[in-house]
């Protein structure tokens, strides 16, 4: 049996790991690898390498993916699906282990419905994906805002500012709710919870008024959802999946803060530091896991499903489960952030 594998969307630490995890473990079971470059774009382009002992040799640490990555969407393109399933059968590929998130799994769960055999591998650092606790890459991104708002604390403190720290999360605010609990933030605004701007103005003044604080931190997911007029930010740029370019949420924030409270504001925008380096412990187990998994799940014939993390077993859960169904920040969790205010 010939495996196909690949890697899709934005990068995330713990990709090289779970190459790695698909290659070995193939490879134990007897079973060739080839891995596409550049997501699906390298399927359609029949741009592969293939994968061995040496080649994933070394790269459990490393950051970002040797295979590439794309946005690319095959559905995009008149004969983009035909071409993928001409391309797998001339290549000999009996199965593709796609890792990727909510677009590379979506493409992948279109091609199972017809007839290619797919085990998905699920990445992203926004954990948005159900049928998984956790996504590769993603406890890698929250030691990241942890990290920086630790830094953040004593300089804020010493100049008395209002600290304004935007990080990734589109459609589910994960990142910036167990970031901003880690690292003590004083509000934290994400897609699943509307805000009103009143009531964030109000909670800062009564943080400096009454509790006689100095500084505020405030994490805000750029996918942050205003109360009346919805997104904070959006633009009329869209991605090859049909997505609104996001971003720049706490510049739109800052200057209204500032003259609401009368407090000097400033922007922290982590940006790509929250995909980038090495993946935590967590992350290269998780992979190692997830990846594995796959390979079991291809010998088995369990196809059209998606590996993930339930509690502390590895589950099977159908592409078309995980990709019809939200994960969105659980409520009493991101109510700890006000308990903690």
């Amino acid at each position: 049996m010939r495996i196909g594998i690949l890697t899709g969307g934005g990068d995330a630490p713990g990709l090289n790991a779970a190459i790695r995890a698909v290659t070995r473990k193939a490879l134990a079971e007897g079973m060739e690898v080839i891995g596409f470059r550049n997501g699906w774009l390298g399927v359609l382009d029949k741009n592969f390498v293939p994968l061995g002992m040496n080649a994933v040799s070394g790269i459990l640490y490393r950051g970002g993916t040797i295979l590439g990555s794309s946005r690319t969407n095959p559905y995009n393109r008149d004969d983009g699906p035909e071409t993928i399933r001409a391309n797998l059968k001339e290549l000999g590929v009996d199965a593709m282990a796609p890792i990727g998130g909510e677009d590379t799994l979506g493409v992948a769960r279109r091609l199972s419905n017809e007839g290619v055999k797919v085990v998905g591998i699920p990445k992203t650092i926004d954990n948005d994906l159900y049928g998984t606790d956790y996504s590769i890459g993603f406890d890698t991104a929250v030691e990241v805002v942890m990290d920086s708002l630790d830094k953040l604390h004593p300089t804020a403190e010493a100049h008395h500012r209002v600290m304004l720290v935007e990080v990734m999360g589109r459609n589910a605010g994960w990142i910036a709710t167990v970031g901003g609990l880690a690292g003590g933030a004083d509000a934290v605004l994400i897609p699943e919870e509307p805000f009103s701007m009143e009531a964030l103005y109000a909670r800062i003044r009564k943080r400096h008024q009454e509790f006689g604080k100095l500084f505020s931190i405030v994490v805000v997911a750029e996918g942050a959802q205003l109360d009346i007029d919805g997104p904070v930010t959006s633009s009329k740029r869209l991605d090859e999946f049909g997505h609104v370019q996001l971003g720049g949420a706490a510049h739109t924030l800052a200057p209204q803060i500032e003259a609401n409270t009368g407090y000097e504001t400033r922007v922290v925008i982590l940006g790509h530091l929250q995909r980038g380096g090495g993946p935590s412990a967590f992350d290269r187990v998780l992979a190692t896991r997830l990846g594995v998994a796959a390979v079991e799940m291809i010998k088995a014939g369990r196809f059209g499903v998606m590996v993930g993390l339930r509690g502390k077993q590895i589950v099977a859960t159908s592409l078309e489960e995980g990709l019809g169904s939200d994960h969105p920040v659980d409520k009493d969790l991101y109510d700890l952030v006000d308990l903690f205010y």
